[in-house]
């Protein structure tokens, strides 16, 4: 057993989205150490250090060239369970992160409503299960994907077709590209929904008309904007807000965010769980609300708790 101070252990593989979480356990003096899941080991007999762990791991990890940090971090988070360590965001939420189609499964057990969507393996039948699905406009997707990756709008079978057949063509990482019918937002902006603790914090309103890159990270910035496509705005219902809650709860989402679009009729849609979540700074800075300050307030306040535990 080591006897090291108890810490927030932060796993990622990407020091950029913790950086910001960084500087606010600095400032409020929680101990904290990073884990790099790019590489590395893990000797599975051996019993991992005191503390409470956060899993950030990205399901856009291959997109920076980090292919299979996700797989690794699948290994690592399993062994910090077996050794009954608190887990934040654990095997279950990695597993939702890097597939959208558990994703949507996993939401409509809950009750929660998505967009009409189909899973194709393979190039070469996508053409075909579009013909079949028959519904646009669509968009195609990654089913593991994030910032964006693989999402294109498409009006016919033909502007589909050539974009197959382009060298433009992204090819999924893991081989499964989704159709999904266009939820058209009333106002042209989609929300994200941002959770800490399974407990709604704010929503972020975000403009969608200039593509599906909607990563709220600052490095993920359209440059040359006068005006962020980011506003937070009011809160979520409390029908939503529950439901999302109990979402959250059932599938050990600890930190999470949910995106989601209105359509004409007001009928709400979740397209997408994102449970590697950034803020945008310059959203917050406006509103006076700093997601990451709660977050390290969240993970201090746990520390607190499993270090008493230990004591006892």
């Amino acid at each position: 057993m080591s006897e090291s101070q108890p810490k927030v252990y932060i796993l990622h593989e990407n020091l950029d989205w913790t950086r910001h979480l960084v500087t606010w356990l600095q400032q409020k003096q929680i101990p904290y150490e990073l884990w790099d899941l790019s590489s590395g080991h893990i000797d599975l007999q051996s019993v991992p250090p005191e503390g409470i762990f956060y899993n950030r791991m990205s399901a856009s990890a291959h997109t920076r060239g980090h292919r299979f940090a996700p797989e690794f971090a699948q290994q690592v988070l399993q062994w910090l369970e077996n050794n009954q360590r608190v887990v934040l965001n654990g095997s279950r939420a990695i597993d939702l992160e890097i597939s959208k189609v558990k994703q949507y499964l996993a939401l409509n057990k809950a009750g929660i409503k998505t967009p009409r969507t189909v899973a194709v393996l393979g190039k070469d039948n996508l053409v075909q299960a579009a013909q079949e699905f028959n519904v646009y406009p669509l968009i195609t997707k990654h089913n593991r994907a994030g910032k964006g990756a693989g999402v294109h709008l498409f009006n016919n079978d033909q502007e589909l077709e050539e974009y197959v057949a382009s060298a433009d063509f992204e090819e999924p990482v893991d081989g499964i590209t989704l159709l999904q019918e266009y939820i058209r937002p009333i106002d042209g902006r989609i929300r994200r929904s941002e959770f800490i603790g399974q407990k709604f914090l704010y929503t972020v309103s975000i403009d969608s008309s200039q593509g599906f890159e909607l990563c709220p990270a600052d490095e993920c910035q359209l440059p040359n904007t006068a005006e962020s496509k980011f506003k937070i705005i009011d809160p979520l219902s409390s029908q939503q807000q529950a439901d999302y809650e109990r979402f959250l709860h059932a599938n050990g989402l600890d930190v999470a965010a949910v995106e989601w679009v209105e359509d004409q009729n007001h009928q709400k849609f979740v397209y997408d769980v994102n449970t590697n979540t950034n803020y945008n700074e310059q959203a917050e800075t406006s509103a006076h609300i700093f997601a990451h300050e709660h977050l390290a307030n969240y993970l201090g306040h746990l520390l607190n708790e499993t270090t008493q535990v230990v004591s006892y």
